[in-house]
């Protein structure tokens, strides 16, 4: 199965989740609004995503002048496949990280972390670039900026739930009465669906970064270059975390929150050792 073809199937099931939380808070009517909501959340997503997400993360804007090495090594990416100069950005922390934002590669966004400047060599930094503007180019960062959209909306439909239930619980369907297995259902799914959400989610998010991995080793030749940045990220990370929302730590390359890989199950990135064994396959042609 194609990386695209599960996202695809993921976005859908996410979307099904949020009918399913429409549908028990509201029956029919319900549901379409529900997906009326997320067809609203997604068009603002679509426009306004990575204005979003540069502010969130305190990212700020370099010129050339200012970052000539850093320009020289997306430059020479970005003409390696014919992409257009992305927008170029810096994040002021010393913890060692990267991402990409924007809606497609006319409209991208990539930005570094000081700390991963100072640390890493020009191949290490141009492999780390490599991914990211892979993510572009597979459209990657639309297809996160979508999955958490739906999250939210999700999130947004419990919460209107459980004050459903707090002030009155749930009227059955034919409003002639309380329907318990109707409030049964609705506490079911409060229950749930935010689980069920975050899972979805964090599965997206681990097949895009193993997609990138695969593109920037394919496409970029720079298999044994990714693997070696990567387990580089993961020791700078360990010994300095970031400071981030967790809700924005798909975005970037390796975890930011901490060194160590967490539960595969609960994690927004595949396990280092699992991406670096991928990549190193790649390069003696196993893959």
């Amino acid at each position: 199965m194609t990386t695209n073809i599960r996202t695809a199937m993921l976005l859908a099931a996410l979307s099904g989740l949020l009918m399913v939380v429409g549908y028990r808070l509201g029956g029919n009517g319900g549901a379409i609004v529900a997906l009326v909501f997320a067809f609203i959340m997604n068009f603002f997503s679509y426009w306004f995503s990575d204005s979003m997400v540069l502010m969130s993360t305190g990212a700020h804007k370099v010129t050339e002048q200012q970052e000539p090495e850093l320009y020289s090594i997306i430059r020479e990416l970005a003409n390696q496949v014919k992409m257009p100069m992305p927008k170029v950005y810096v994040v002021e922390s010393d913890s060692p990280n990267a991402f990409a934002t924007g809606r497609n590669p006319n409209h991208a966004a990539v930005a570094a972390t000081r700390g991963i400047m100072r640390l890493m060599p020009r191949q290490e930094l141009k492999a780390v670039f490599a991914h990211e503007l892979s993510h572009v180019r597979n459209r990657d960062t639309l297809a996160s900026a979508m999955a958490a959209t739906l999250a939210g909306a999700i999130g947004f439909l419990v919460t209107i739930a459980q004050w459903s239930m707090i002030f009155g619980g749930m009227r059955g369907r034919d409003d002639k009465g309380s329907n318990p297995l109707g409030i049964i259902g609705l506490l079911v799914t409060i229950i749930l669906a935010p689980l069920i959400s975050a899972l979805i989610q964090m599965a997206i998010s681990r097949t895009r970064e193993y997609g990138a991995d695969e593109s920037a080793a394919k496409t970029f030749k720079m298999p044994l270059e990714l693997a070696s940045a990567l387990e580089t990220l993961e020791a700078g990370v360990m010994q300095r975390p970031m400071k981030v929302n967790p809700a924005m730590s798909h975005l970037y390359i390796v975890n930011p929150l901490k060194g160590g890989d967490i539960g595969a199950l609960f994690s927004t990135h595949p396990p280092i050792k699992e991406r670096v064994a991928r990549l190193r396959a790649m390069a003696q042609g196993k893959r």
